[in-house]
């Protein structure tokens, strides 16, 4: 029997129901529990089978013509197939669609953030891309007086592998129930009981793998922290997308990219790279300032932590009006060219591959998940500013490199809770003591490069 067919069938929506009706008679995670339980039946409930069918094939086949026409530079060749899955995500969205939700897209954003919704992300973004337009200009000019090294050379990718083991394993990776292997796009999947994570590669560049490396373990001990007790039921999965961002970003960005950490890297890498030891520009504080460069660039994976939500917003104010109807896809181009400029000053007229095809997500039909990501660092942000009250000095367990109070903390404070709260502002209130609030994020911008 198909999954489908299995949440579809009486039994599963009677099991709900009589849970329903059962709810005084159960604790706070098993009433927890029934209410994901019931979300996830009625977002499956919402939407014509047939329709998500013709979805689920139409996506194979616009993901096997993006990958070409992004290789060709080959906007028109790309419209055909994704005007149809257009009209369907809107149709699903319309579906999905209910009270609690004032527009079709509120009801595509749900899918990866409970309870999200436009008047909640342009309350959030609005303010924040100000700021970061007024911040930006600040920042380069601030950088005019360094010079940003280059630490291009020769890194065997076996010795890259090892490296990026060890800080696994330092930062907490249980290999009994999960690896490391290759991709071309780092991510991280699989099971609690099996988690998998993936990095890249490049012989002429170790930090690529390096950080990705330490983003995806972000990803990795948060699915390895689930509680056990609900590892098969719906409380036991991630508090949505959001929440799993803020993990990633937690390692890599509060973490990984602190001078603490990487006076602690520092070491290993002169051990098992030799030649950077004696790169006339391989220093701490060298290191610290290549990972700290903000470049305004036209791809989102690997811009900045000061540039990204801008990336961020661009997508979000294009896919939006685009699933409630207000524009079209042959309109991308122009809006994608004109955002760029706009908010990175960047010209992408004529170049698609650089622009509007360089993502996956729209091929794929994920439209409302480009949120989660600046959701995400800010929540990270938030983290990292409730955990430095709450733990005595955080920079000299970086430097050290133990992360066993840290981990502690975040497994208390997060994993544990799985999707025991209704959502990312009920999880931050519980961990930090407020609902979300940018205000940390752009403090922590502010104080890292400026």
């Amino acid at each position: 029997m198909l999954i489908s067919d299995i949440v579809r069938s009486h039994t599963m929506k009677e099991a709900v129901e009589g849970s329903r009706q059962e709810l005084a008679q159960l604790n706070d995670w098993q009433q927890a529990n029934v209410r994901e339980a019931d979300n996830f039946l009625r977002n499956q409930l919402s939407v014509d089978p047939l329709l998500m069918e013709k979805k689920s094939k139409l996506e194979v086949m616009a993901e096997h013509a993006w990958r070409k026409c992004r290789a060709e530079n080959n906007w028109s060749g790309f419209v055909p197939q994704f005007k149809e899955l257009v009209a369907l995500v809107r149709e699903e969205a319309k579906q999905r669609k209910t009270e609690r939700h004032r527009s079709v897209y509120d009801a595509m954003l749900d899918l990866y953030e409970p309870g999200m919704s436009v008047a909640k992300l342009d309350a959030i973004f609005d303010p924040l891309k100000k700021i970061l337009l007024e911040l930006i200009p600040i920042v380069l000019e601030k950088q005019k007086i360094k010079t940003i090294p280059d630490f291009s050379g020769s890194y065997p990718i076996e010795i890259q592998k090892a490296v990026g083991l060890r800080l696994m394993k330092t930062l907490g990776f249980d290999f009994t129930h999960g690896r490391l292997d290759v991709s071309v796009h780092p991510f991280c999947g699989g099971v609690p009981d099996d988690v998998r994570i993936t990095t890249r590669y490049a012989t002429t560049d170790f930090t690529q793998s390096l950080m990705g490396v330490v983003h995806e373990t972000g990803h990795a001990l948060y699915e390895q922290h689930l509680p056990k007790a609900y590892v098969a039921q719906p409380v036991g999965s991630a508090r949505g997308m959001a929440a799993h961002e803020s993990q990633s970003l937690f390692m890599e960005m509060q973490l990984g990219r602190s001078k603490e950490f990487l006076e602690h890297v520092d070491p290993i890498l002169r051990e098992n790279f030799p030649a950077l030891s004696e790169h006339p520009q391989y220093n701490v504080e060298n290191f610290c300032d290549y990972f700290r460069e903000v470049k305004p660039g036209f791809i989102r994976v690997d811009a900045d932590e000061v540039t990204y939500p801008l990336h961020v917003m661009l997508r979000y104010e294009i896919e939006r009006p685009l699933i409630e109807g207000d524009i079209e896809v042959e309109d991308i181009p122009a809006l994608w060219n004109e955002k760029m400029k706009a908010y990175l000053g960047l010209n992408t007229e004529g170049d698609f591959k650089n622009g509007c095809l360089q993502d996956i997500h729209w091929p794929s039909g994920t439209f409302g998940y480009f949120p989660s990501y600046s959701l995400g660092a800010m929540i990270a942000a938030q983290l990292r500013k409730s955990m430095d009250q709450d733990l005595v000095d955080v920079p000299a367990m970086l430097k050290q490199g133990d992360f066993t109070q840290i981990r502690s903390w975040l497994e208390r404070k997060v994993w544990s809770q799985a999707s025991y709260f209704e959502n990312y502002d009920e999880l931050c209130k519980s961990a930090t003591g407020e609902t979300l609030n940018p205000k940390y994020f752009i403090d922590h911008l502010k104080n890292r490069y400026l």
